[in-house]
């Protein structure tokens, strides 16, 4: 796919799935800005990205870091034709798990990393999108968890409420922005590889669970880079016609049973 000429802001995109995508629409021919909260990071993939693209550290939960990826890209690159979110992650360490076990941080504290972060990045893409009245399309990060839970080995219902939220959110705004040409999907993965996910990646029971639970290419986690062609299909200017959608990109997990050895 042809991306020359058109610029992405990646929130999320300097570790894992963000980073995976960013390599793909630098090598197709896109202008990138990752943005991550680790310096260390964001020179990493700064050095893996090269020319054409921006490596930002910020906090996605703090609305200026959004405003600042937005007005750097679009002075450096011109205008910006999508944004992909990804930043998020998991509460466990402030208290989320089961309902009965909550903690009001826990709680807070993962809306605040899954759902409020991509709220601020959408805004400011979309109120970006309007002031310069050009078409425009977000790409929101899901997971499969947000509507076909796993309730033994993976109980975070805070995060499965965010994750939830998210399709609602995109759907409601694909909705009412349809007419200005801003696209708003969402892709839905299931259990992958990257930093958040060591705890289930390294458990042997868990493991065995996936080869019947996703299947797919021999029942094994996902990695980075199969979300990519769902991202390029997304992103994509000729995607013109396609808004309000959520892929699955799981593996099977979302049609498996799973067993329990």
């Amino acid at each position: 796919m042809n991306f020359k000429n058109t610029t992405y802001i990646i929130m999320g995109g300097t570790t894992g799935m963000g980073l995976a995508a960013a390599i793909a629409l630098k090598s197709e021919g896109a202008n990138i800005t990752v943005v991550g909260r680790n310096p260390l990071n964001c020179k990493k993939a700064e050095e893996i990205l090269g020319q054409c693209s921006i490596s930002m550290d910020g906090d996605a939960t703090n609305p200026k870091t959004i405003k600042k990826a937005i007005q750097i890209t679009h002075k450096t690159f011109g205008y910006i034709t999508g944004l992909f979110h990804v930043a998020g992650g998991s509460g466990r360490k402030w208290g989320d798990g089961a309902l009965d076990q909550i903690t009001l941080e826990g709680w807070n504290k993962t809306m605040e990393l899954n759902l409020t972060s991509l709220m601020l990045s959408n805004q400011a893409i979309i109120n970006y999108f309007l002031e310069h009245k050009n078409p425009g399309t977000i790409l929101n990060m899901g997971s499969v968890l947000g509507y076909s839970p796993s309730p033994k080995y993976f109980t975070t219902h805070a995060y499965a409420a965010a994750k939830s939220a998210i399709i609602g959110f995109s759907k409601s705004i694909a909705a009412y922005y349809a007419a200005h040409n801003i696209r708003v999907n969402v892709i839905a993965p299931s259990l992958f590889v990257t930093p958040m996910a060591q705890r289930a990646v390294k458990d042997d029971k868990i493991l065995e669970f996936l080869k019947t639970k996703q299947p797919l290419d021999g029942g094994r986690p996902g990695v980075s880079e199969d979300i990519n062609n769902a991202v390029l299909m997304f992103l994509h200017p000729d995607s013109k016609f396609i808004t309000g959608q959520v892929l699955a990109v799981d593996g099977g997990w979302s049609i498996s049973e799973g067993q329990y050895g």
